[in-house]
């Protein structure tokens, strides 16, 4: 039986890139699953991504394909990366979520499995919301979401400043975007991706 997993991010400055590599990883630990790593298409113009940096940085994951909303169709379950803008999911992933209109009418999503990791520039700058927040478009689609227990009892290191929530993985990129995913963040982004593999698995087995 083979499970396919899609896991689909934007990132600005490489901190959801890296954490998406991370989620990837997990879920390749379980036999059987085929994982795609795809990005959302950007929104902001070039000019201002170059005066930003984060031209530079995008470069590091230029090579990812692009996701087509019509694809997520084609996924068991679908893994979703985002910053955080104030507290939601970023313009870039609003923008390729309002293209599955037509996946809505035909309830093309009930059923999958949906899941969501974020990145944040401080320590309360949204990671909850941006993740709770993108729930509820992924319920209107019928998904099953699937989240972090704290079986995975990295969520409750309490020796260092670190991103993890039960709602899903996190990295907290520093308001200068200085900060690179911690050891203990990419584990539980890992782990995140490995759950989300065994419970589709569980579901499409049983189905």
């Amino acid at each position: 039986m083979s499970v396919k997993i899609q896991v689909v991010f934007y990132s600005m400055y490489g901190h959801v890139y890296t954490m998406a590599e991370a989620v990837a990883e997990g879920t390749r630990e379980v036999p059987g699953v085929e994982v795609a790593l795809l990005q959302v298409p950007e929104l902001v113009p070039e000019e201002a991504l170059e005066k930003s940096g984060a031209a530079a940085a995008r470069k590091a994951f230029a090579k990812i394909p692009f996701a087509k909303p019509e694809g997520l169709a084609d996924a068991d379950a679908v893994i979703f990366g985002t910053p955080t803008r104030f507290g939601n999911m970023c313009a870039q992933m609003r923008n390729f979520l309002d293209q599955t209109g037509g996946l809505w009418m035909k309830g093309s999503l009930v059923g999958k499995v949906g899941s969501v990791f974020t990145s944040t520039a401080t320590q309360h700058g949204g990671q909850e919301t941006t993740i709770t927040s993108f729930h509820s478009t992924l319920l209107h689609h019928g998904m099953v979401i699937v989240g972090v227990p704290y079986a995975e009892a990295r969520l409750m290191n309490m020796s260092e400043i670190s991103g993890g929530t039960p709602y899903g993985a996190s990295t907290l990129a520093a308001p200068d975007g200085s900060r690179t995913p911690s050891e203990n963040e990419l584990a539980i982004a890992r782990y995140q991706g490995r759950h989300v593999a065994q419970i589709t698995a569980k579901l499409k087995g049983s189905g």
